[in-house]
């Protein structure tokens, strides 16, 4: 599977997510069929900076932290943007993250 490819698959999911909820990087590589990928889904959002309409910060690993919030620019700045949506983020933590969890393999299906 060519990298540049897999990438653009991995934004398309990722435009898909609803405002006011998160998925897990993990959950896109399911997804995708790319069940082990998770690390290459984590590298496609740090990469999407370049696309303004790729939602990265809804993008959150399988236990609703944080990872990736030092590729945004500020420190805190992938947390406003979801608590903009609000979404209750303590800690680098999302919380309720079963009730915001969105899951593209039931949504999208």
């Amino acid at each position: 599977m060519k990298e540049d490819n897999f990438f653009e698959r991995v934004y398309e999911v990722a435009r898909l997510i609803p405002y006011g909820r998160v998925t897990s990087y993990g959950a896109i590589a399911k997804y995708l069929g790319a069940a082990r990928s998770a690390r290459m889904v984590g590298w496609a959002m740090n990469g999407s900076g370049k696309y303004e309409d790729v939602p990265a910060h809804r993008v959150v690993n399988r236990k609703g932290l944080l990872t990736g919030k030092h590729h945004f620019q500020g420190t805190n700045l992938m947390q406003q943007l979801l608590e903009s949506e609000g979404i209750v983020v303590k800690e680098n933590q999302i919380q309720d993250l079963e009730k915001i969890f969105w899951d593209p393999m039931k949504e999208l299906s």
